[in-house]
């Protein structure tokens, strides 16, 4: 696991994201009568942890009783970190991984103990040859070598990119990271509060612009967060960004007035804001996207084991992920594909022309921007990871919001 750790690393957060789910009768290991007796109370972000999926868990496991609580990363991570026995289980994200299993806040969850991890992608079992093991997902989620058990079962991931206005800018202008720093759009561009974020891209744009070159820019060294930081200062002071968003709503607000034509954005932003009859596209950027994935760790010591591992495996089973999906997120396993009307399966999954009546902005013929997820997988750059200098990082992080 990554090294360098102190209780502020632990401590500092991400952003969160939105979501809802369409759901039907699931394929549970743990259905049973036996679920009668626990509880399950699970806490994360609102992409998965809503009241349509936990009572549709409920009714298909039979459990005694569910709740969830919607929150950001930083919160919750303090809450765990200090103590808190309130939960049974964290919706987290693969990166903040470390920060739980070196405090021993996590247990593993057995992979026999899911009846649908058969149907897992390659994406959370191989290694990408191109990258260090804990640079990507099937580096951080294993507890074990032998891939018998995991530290987080994955439910949701994608590969996120640059948000733009097609009627504002040209898709060859908007598909590369240094969009978002181009002169050319100054006061127009929108950066992510979240500092991994916004340093990764300014060094993905630095690299494209010969300023540096960093093969892992979820990774950098003390001397290369340093030049990422007067890059992104300079930006700032001359006035580059219209806002550095946090919020869902805000990015789609900014997108859909026009006060920002370009922006490090959440896929569901660019549908939200396709919904209101408004031109918006993600793009495909030359220097490649940045990967992440949400997935359930169990909290060390609950009385709901069984009750933890059940519900990740629902989520496996596919029909959490429909809606999701269909916001233009992914399903870590490929279940989907049974349970998802195949002409839309075969628009966000296969990229394939939209068949059927428009949809949220989506019109007959369309094509999901970027591909299929073969194509969009093989484009990734990097995955989220917790930098060796987060300390480092965030001193400069710092420095950037006070410039």
């Amino acid at each position: 696991m990554m090294n360098k750790f102190n209780r502020r690393h632990f401590m500092a957060g991400t952003g969160a994201l939105m979501g809802s789910s369409m759901l039907s009768a699931p394929n549970l290991s743990f259905a049973g009568g036996h679920l009668a007796a626990q509880e399950l109370r699970t806490v994360g972000l609102s992409v998965t942890v809503q009241e349509r999926i936990l009572n549709d868990f409920k009714a298909s496991s039979g459990i005694g009783g569910v709740s969830g609580k919607a929150d950001i990363y930083p919160n919750t991570q303090t809450e765990l970190l200090s103590g808190s026995k309130a939960y049974d289980c964290w919706e987290t994200i693969g990166e903040r991984l470390p920060a739980m299993t070196m405090t021993n806040t996590i247990e593993p969850i057995p992979t026999s103990k899911l009846s649908n991890w058969n149907s897992i992608r390659d994406t959370f079992t191989k290694a990408d040859p191109r990258m260090e093991d804990r640079a990507q997902i099937s580096g951080q989620i294993w507890a074990d070598s032998g891939q018998t058990s995991l530290w987080m079962v994955p439910t949701v991931y994608n590969f996120d990119s640059v948000g733009y206005r097609p009627d504002l800018v040209d898709a060859e202008e908007a598909n590369t990271w240094t969009s978002l720093f181009d002169d050319k759009f100054k006061g127009k561009t929108g950066l992510n509060v979240d500092p991994l974020i916004a340093f990764g891209q300014a060094i993905l744009a630095m690299n494209s612009l010969g300023l540096l070159n960093v093969s892992n820019p979820g990774n950098p060294n003390k001397q290369e967060i340093d030049e990422a930081s007067k890059f992104l200062i300079s930006k700032k002071k001359g006035g580059q960004f219209r806002a550095l968003w946090g919020d869902f709503g805000e990015l789609v607000n900014l997108l859909a007035s026009g006060e920002m034509i370009l922006a490090d954005a959440w896929q569901p932003a660019v549908m939200a804001v396709k919904a209101q009859g408004i031109p918006c596209s993600y793009a495909i950027p030359k220097e490649g996207y940045r990967g992440w994935s949400i997935g359930i760790s169990m909290i060390s010591g609950t009385p709901n084991a069984d009750a933890v591992m059940a519900y990740a495996d629902y989520w496996l089973s596919g029909p959490p992920a429909i809606t999701v999906s269909e916001q233009g997120y992914y399903s870590p396993t490929t279940t989907i594909q049974n349970v998802m009307p195949k002409e839309k399966y075969d628009f966000w999954y296969e990229g394939k022309p939209w068949v059927g009546a428009p949809d949220r902005g989506i019109q007959e013929g369309d094509l999901r921007d970027g591909g299929s997820l073969a194509e969009r997988a093989a484009h990734v750059t990097y995955w989220h990871q917790w930098p060796d200098e987060y300390d480092h990082l965030m001193m400069k992080w710092d420095e950037f919001l006070s410039a």
